[in-house]
């Protein structure tokens, strides 16, 4: 079965793809801004970020890491050597010490049923910034319902169990997470971000 985000960044729709292009052009943008070193895509799914950064030249040490063997699978297919690919969950890393100068989560957090509990982890993590996305709503649902798509969910796709419009997700964040910057990447909210000092 294909997965959500493989269809969405394989889709054959003019519309789509050129979106999925412009995300992509401002994640890089704002990797670049924040110049790390050391990057985790922490729920990298087949790869197809850390992919097209790497396309888009930035030059960082980057590693993946997904619950699904599936999905890393297609990104070790994807990305070959260019990049280290685990199959592991997130609190392992945070017991294991290990820290990066940028966490992305992108498309990742509308997935979590306690989102919440993930925030002082990706805070630990990261040293100096997060990059951090999620769909914008209501217009995300609008856009799917629009073109037909979970109709009987009024556009709401059925692996999304949190829902967020651009202020609220950066007033969701704001406890762990100064942000720095939030450009206009519709029908997404996307924001890079530096963790606030522990108490």
């Amino acid at each position: 079965m294909t997965s959500g985000n493989k269809q969405k960044h394989e889709s054959k729709n003019p519309i789509q793809r050129a979106l999925i292009a412009r995300f992509k052009r401002e994640a890089a943008a704002l990797v670049r801004q924040a110049a790390p070193r050391t990057i985790l895509d922490l729920g990298c799914g087949e790869g197809y970020m850390i992919e097209a950064l790497l396309q888009a030249g930035i030059d960082a040490e980057f590693t993946g890491v997904d619950l699904s063997h599936g999905a890393i699978a297609d990104a070790r297919a994807r990305i070959g050597e260019r990049a280290r690919l685990d199959v592991m969950d997130a609190r392992q890393l945070v017991d294991d010490g290990r820290s990066f100068d940028m966490v992305m989560m992108l498309e990742v957090l509308e997935h979590i049923p306690a989102p919440a509990q993930m925030l002082p982890i990706l805070r630990r993590l990261a040293r100096r910034h997060v990059l951090l996305s999620v769909p914008r709503e209501p217009f995300f649902c609008a856009l799917n319902f629009m073109r037909g798509k979970n109709l009987t969910r009024l556009g709401n796709d059925p692996e999304h169990v949190n829902h967020w419009g651009s202020a609220g997700f950066q007033r969701f964040i704001a406890r762990d997470f100064e942000v720095l910057a939030a450009p206009g990447v519709f029908p997404w909210t996307m924001v890079l971000a530096r963790p606030r000092p522990r108490d």
